[in-house]
């Protein structure tokens, strides 16, 4: 008789994941109050930014809790529901059909639905959920609801009157517990399906109790994780990998499984070779050059004009302004930005600082000629930076001006073009690094090539500003020091009306920085 080997887990990236299958982290460690308010028979909202393992999390606590034997609970999708915006009859049939499904894959025979009743339309959802729960008493009834914000108009409304009407009834001819889930909390919910305008309130569904969030990963976590592959595969991840992953993903879950698969499957599918920072830099630029599906999801979205709004002064170091409050949670909610420990607002990890302005520089890397040799090169493949100064200054001056019409963000166009042609020397075996905060006025990036490293300082000269020289020297003073270097590259963009063409002003000089450092001065 043959009997079939089990399967090696694997770091998933696509779906929820399966104990059996994945690794992963137990349901309950980063919602802990949610055991709390389900034994309260509490109803609740958890919201998170897509890919943090709000489904997978849920799903397996839902797994749990049924198992246990007190309650029933499943988790069950409304995100069906969202192709009949104006139909709240075929969108709660498709639903309840959905749910079906749903329950057969996670549920026992007995916690089975019943048949669902024939209620006018408005009513389905409230009357499935009464039907259900009296068919499993004396076991309460717990759902978690997913996807519920991708419902919109006058469909969501009238599931939240449905969730609330029947909620008095609980719980044994009602949920005893449920949550709404999903990227946003109940008050952003949009009620228009085609306009921006949202609830800007918990009614008509304010008999939530909490509003809970989900967490990313600690480091220790993390390293949890990982351990879970040594310990199926004996392969190891250095201590200094684990801190390297963490720095990159800043514990987003989707990022820490993207890095450890390009890791473990594609780089060193060795068991026998340890993994170190060397590789998880390697997964990270595989990451960017790939741009799988969550970080193409999220580059889709820099184009929205609320997440601009945002990004694009962020980018250039420059102040918000007046930017309404519901934008600033909606493009947290995305998981792009967040509140810094010491207040501000920042990108929420450094692989998103990478991927957002590669990812605007697209267009102007696609319009660049055909690269026939590379001239910044010296024999030995060390950069030659006379040469590439040379290189920079020719390309700029041929193609710096309709490339910036190419750039989508305005405020930021020189600083993408300026990108795109240091994105072709690192990919000739280097890596372009950014860092760029709101209120600084500059952007710095550092061009890692070999041994080799150079450091710019970009700046701005805008109407009525003073020549930002002085102060871009001071900045690179400090970034040189940081990074250990004793000269660099200062870029002054002259985006000042009435200026002469790009082709006529730019050129290069040297100067001295206030700790005497000798560095090379662009304006462009």
């Amino acid at each position: 008789m043959a009997y079939l080997l089990a399967m090696p887990r694997w770091f998933n990236t696509a779906g929820p994941c399966e104990p059996a299958d994945h690794y992963m982290l137990p349901a309950l460690r980063r919602l802990p109050e949610v055991q709390h308010l389900i034994d309260q028979r509490s109803y609740f909202v958890v919201h998170a930014p897509r890919q943090v393992g709000k489904t997978t999390a849920l799903l397996s606590l839902a797994r749990e809790l049924t198992h246990e034997g007190r309650h029933v609970a499943v988790l069950v999708s409304m995100e069906v529901g969202a192709g009949f915006p104006q139909d709240i009859g075929a969108a709660e049939a498709a639903v309840l059909q959905s749910w079906r499904a749903a329950a057969r894959a996670q549920l026992p025979s007995e916690a089975l639905p019943p048949a669902f009743p024939e209620v006018p339309p408005g009513s389905r959802i409230s009357a499935a959920l009464e039907a259900w729960a009296v068919a499993v008493a004396p076991r309460p009834l717990v759902v978690f609801l997913d996807e519920i914000d991708a419902l919109r108009g006058d469909v969501l409304v009238s599931v939240l009157r449905q969730l609330r009407d029947g909620y008095r009834n609980r719980p044994g001819h009602f949920p005893s517990s449920l949550a709404l889930v999903g990227l946003r909390d109940v008050r952003d919910y949009k009620v228009d399906a085609t306009a921006h305008d949202r609830l800007g309130t918990s009614s008509p569904f304010n008999i939530k109790v909490e509003s809970l969030t989900l967490r990313n990963f600690t480091r220790d976590e993390v390293a949890d994780l990982y351990q879970q592959h040594t310990e199926d595969t004996g392969q190891t991840f250095l201590q200094e990998a684990v801190d390297r992953a963490y720095y990159w993903s800043q514990g987003q879950p989707w990022l820490v499984n993207a890095l450890a698969r390009q890791m473990v499957e594609r780089l060193v599918p060795e068991r026998g070779q340890p993994l170190t920072v060397a590789h998880v830099d390697a997964a990270k630029e595989l990451l960017l050059r790939r741009q799988d599906t969550h970080l193409d999801s999220l580059a889709e979205r820099l184009r929205e004009p609320r997440v601009r709004r945002i990004i694009e002064p962020m980018l250039a170091g420059l102040t918000l302004g007046d930017v309404a409050e519901d934008d600033l949670r909606f493009v947290q909610d995305l998981g792009l930005v967040r509140m810094a420990a010491t207040g501000g607002l920042e990108i929420a990890n450094p692989l998103y600082r990478e991927v957002i302005p590669r990812v605007l520089a697209n267009t102007a890397v696609a319009s660049l000629p055909p690269l026939t040799s590379a001239p910044w090169l010296r024999a030995d493949g060390r950069l030659d930076m006379e040469r590439l100064m040379e290189a920079f200054l020719a390309f700029w001056r041929q193609h710096g001006q309709p490339l910036l019409g190419t750039a989508p963000y305005h405020e930021v166009a020189p600083h993408l073009v300026l990108m795109a042609f240091l994105h072709r020397v690192a990919n000739g075996g280097g890596t372009l690094e950014r860092e760029y905060a709101i209120g600084t006025g500059r952007m710095d990036l550092c061009l890692r090539h070999g041994p080799d490293t150079l450091a710019f300082e970009l700046k701005v000269w805008r109407d009525g500003e003073k020549d930002p020289l002085a102060e871009g020297l001071a900045q690179l003073d400090g970034y040189l020091s940081g990074l250990g270097l004793d000269t660099g590259w200062l870029v002054i963009f002259d985006r000042r009306g009435g200026q002469p063409p790009i082709a006529e002003r730019t050129h290069a000089s040297r100067a001295v920085t206030p700790a005497g450092r000798q560095v090379s001065v662009v304006r462009a």
